[in-house]
């Protein structure tokens, strides 16, 4: 009798903590559903700074953002945390988020790094970025493969982390130089890319190659056709992954995430930049779906977000459609924002804020009303 007893307990004791679990599980499914569909359309804009320019300047340039629906600004302070300590409290206090934009692999001008020729990168064809720049003078890449690069740039990412007011560290330039241009610029530098050309097929510095040769025993620069060696590419696509996922750690070590600008959709990237963006540890990405550069109408900014949308299936990882604003009508502002959100982005964000005309500025805050 006793035992039908402990037996009868256990058994209504047992009932009603999986009655417990369905009940929490059933709200926590409940408040999934209501997050999913309570979060805000985001609207993001990039804008330089100067140290120059007085805080009056810039409290009306982030005043103007914020009344006409955008949420977070992208400021570019040269990785100066002094600058963007200055600037930060003054767009948070105009109702912005802010993030600290940082151009990561490629360090034009940067007075550190020039100290260091073997910090570069190298082509195919044996030209450095120190001296001899691809494409344009201001293409100075680092190699992702020297470890005082790469401290270099987590230093930079470090101080910039470590400002007050700051939601994240925003990567750009985080990839290799462009193997292919987008096709709607090649006119601009004369220039035909059936295959991957030497002067653009990087890096092929003592640091990388010697890095390559440890772990697969094999030198790229002895290759018929090191071009296509799918080992030699996974290892370069790895080399900036590496990177990613260290600078995710210190962001979120400051109590800030990671977000970055990268190239249309992860396929995409991988085959023009060697970015595989889908594998990276990342909070946010900002794919730059600049659709005239690739000769396409605006329709295709739907295809490339969709694409990375979909690639990004089973991560936390959120995406915001990069958007260029000089060569879109307002109208058809209106309608690129309406397409990134139908296709599965969480927001858009513009390139840049000075091109952004009160006609455009006046679509966008209409949109942003429609959408939230």
């Amino acid at each position: 009798m006793k035992t039908l007893k402990i037996l009868f307990i256990l058994t209504v004791l047992s009932f009603a903590s999986c009655n417990k679990a369905e009940k929490q599980q059933e709200r926590e499914t409940t408040a999934i559903e209501k997050d999913s569909t309570a979060k805000p359309f985001k609207f993001w804009t990039w804008t330089g700074a100067d140290a120059k320019k007085p805080d009056s300047v810039y409290k009306a340039e982030f005043k103007k953002y914020h009344d006409n629906g955008i949420d977070a600004v992208l400021i570019n302070t040269n990785a100066d945390a002094k600058l963007l300590a200055r600037l930060a409290p003054i767009a948070k206090g105009e109702g912005l988020e802010v993030h600290a934009w940082l151009m990561t692999m490629n360090r034009p001008g940067d007075t550190t790094a020039l100290k260091h020729p073997d910090w570069y990168m190298v082509s195919r064809s044996g030209k450095s970025c120190f001296d001899d720049r691809p494409y344009v003078d201001y293409y100075q890449w680092l190699s992702p493969s020297n470890p005082e690069a790469r401290q270099h740039i987590y230093d930079l990412i470090e101080g910039l982390a470590n400002v007050d007011d700051v939601a994240s560290v925003h990567l750009d330039y985080i990839r290799y130089p462009d193997v292919f241009l987008p096709i709607g610029l090649l006119p601009k530098y004369n220039l035909t890319q059936n295959t991957e050309l030497p002067d653009y097929d990087f890096d092929y510095s003592d640091a990388s190659i010697n890095a390559f040769k440890e772990k697969f025993g094999k030198d790229p620069r002895t290759m018929e056709h090191p071009e296509i060696d799918i080992e030699w590419k996974q290892f370069r696509l790895n080399q900036i992954r590496n990177v990613v996922n260290h600078a995710y750690e210190i962001a979120h070590k400051h109590g800030k995430i990671l977000t970055a600008a990268v190239f249309p959709y992860p396929e995409m990237a991988d085959h023009m930049v060697r970015q595989r963006w889908d594998k990276w540890d990342i909070d946010a990405v900002l794919p730059m779906i600049y659709n005239n550069f690739y000769n396409e109408g605006i329709n295709w900014i739907g295809f490339a977000t969709a694409q990375g949308v979909h690639d990004l299936k089973n991560k936390k990882t959120k995406l915001y459609t990069g958007l260029y604003i000089p060569e879109l009508s307002a109208d058809d502002l209106g309608k690129a924002i309406q397409i990134a959100k139908d296709n599965g982005a969480k927001g858009v964000s513009f390139f840049d804020g000075n091109a952004l005309t009160p006609e455009k500025l006046a679509v966008v805050k209409k949109m942003k009303e429609a959408l939230n």
